[in-house]
């Protein structure tokens, strides 16, 4: 099995090259990334069947060159909102599977739109495979499975401020924390100002109870599509400490976050206080999904709740999955998201087995 790792240089893809090295079944494994000399040492680092490429995500060719030869591609290259389509249409011409980390509901929907071309070029592109979007989502069926009647899904998460998540997360930030996002209620999307409908959530420890807000993550987007009973689902986010999730949103009101080319002035400018964002903060990142409904005419709540590194929590799935698909265990042409290719059981065992921490409360309290 040939797999490459578009990002593979960048923070949040080290713990996925670290699980690709365990992989018997996998024989090379290609780091791409525009920091080739970042990608070299990464490579060297873990061995022979790794080798280094220079792509850049802004020149199609280079990308079409680089992924040919490959079963699979695993996306780190962020803003995903900028990046998310051009490379999954790259995949589809370089007739490569591609499963993502991406996290932006725009890009979600951008990437939807290349459906009938990845059926018809017999590609599978997975979008939103990481923690959030991803396990998050895989919960939510999860729970809508475990009831006759599910009416209600509400997704939380939050990171934590000293998590190492590279350049490209900042950006990422205050984009979610900017604008309206979609979220859907009474069996229809309405548009809601991100940063707004504040709520306290218990999360695991180290996160504990924290406030979280509407962000412009893709599960209020995809959930209603492939759950179409649900009547409702949102998203909400949130950063310990919260001044740094009030700080973006402020921003964001400002207009100062409004376009891409104005995050990355931003980003600039913020790019040498990055070590106050973490002041306060913590190295793990948390999420929360309560699911509502009926079995038997009795109502019902469960709830699923998670822990770890970012990086850790975010590769393990995105590997799981491409894993799974270069496998052919998994998936079908097309583009889809990540509740619309996994059944949950198989799939939430895959990943507690590598080190992802999942706590289960249906009735009562299951440690998986």
């Amino acid at each position: 099995m040939k797999v490459i790792v578009l990002g593979g240089a960048g923070a949040m893809a080290r713990v996925a090259l670290e699980q690709l090295a365990a992989e018997q079944s996998v024989t090379q494994v290609t780091v791409a990334d525009y920091d080739v000399e970042g990608a070299c040492r990464m490579a060297a680092h873990w061995g022979p069947r790794f080798s280094a490429r220079k792509v850049d995500a802004n020149d199609m060719e280079s990308l079409k060159t680089t992924l040919a030869g490959h079963d699979v591609a695993l996306g780190f290259i962020g803003p995903f909102y900028r990046y998310e389509t051009p490379i999954a249409r790259a995949c589809i011409e370089a007739e490569v599977d591609y499963v993502s980390i991406s996290d932006d509901f725009d890009a979600y929907r951008a990437v939807r739109s290349l459906h009938k071309h990845a059926e018809d070029a017999g590609v599978t592109i997975i979008s939103g495979l990481g923690n959030s979007p991803g396990i998050t989502n895989i919960l939510a069926k999860k729970g809508a499975l475990s009831m006759d009647n599910p009416e209600r899904i509400n997704v939380h998460w939050c990171g934590g401020s000293g998590e190492d998540v590279g350049p490209a997360n900042i950006k990422h930030v205050m984009h979610i924390f900017s604008g309206y996002t979609p979220q859907w209620f009474d069996g229809r999307e309405v548009l809601v100002k991100t940063g707004a409908g504040a709520k306290t959530v218990e999360f695991p420890a180290p996160i504990g109870r924290h406030r979280v807000y509407y962000t412009g993550h893709a599960e209020s987007v995809s959930l209603p599509e492939n759950l179409p009973d649900i009547r409702e689902v949102t998203l909400h986010g949130g950063i310990k400490p919260n001044w740094v999730a009030r700080f973006a949103y402020a921003c964001g009101l400002g207009g100062l976050t409004a376009t891409p080319h104005r995050r990355d002035i931003l980003a600039k400018l913020l790019n040498p206080a990055l070590g106050l964002f973490a002041t306060g903060g913590v190295d793990k990142s948390a999420f929360r999904i309560d699911v509502f409904g009926y079995t038997k005419g009795q109502p019902r709540h469960h709830y699923y709740t998670g822990t770890g590194h970012i990086a850790a929590i975010t590769s393990i799935p995105c590997v799981c999955g491409a894993l799974m698909l270069a496998r052919g265990e998994a998936g079908r042409p097309g583009v889809w998201a990540a509740e619309a290719v996994f059944e949950p059981d198989d799939f939430l065992r895959e990943i507690a087995a590598r080190g992802v921490e999942l706590f289960y409360y249906e009735g009562m309290q299951q440690h998986v």
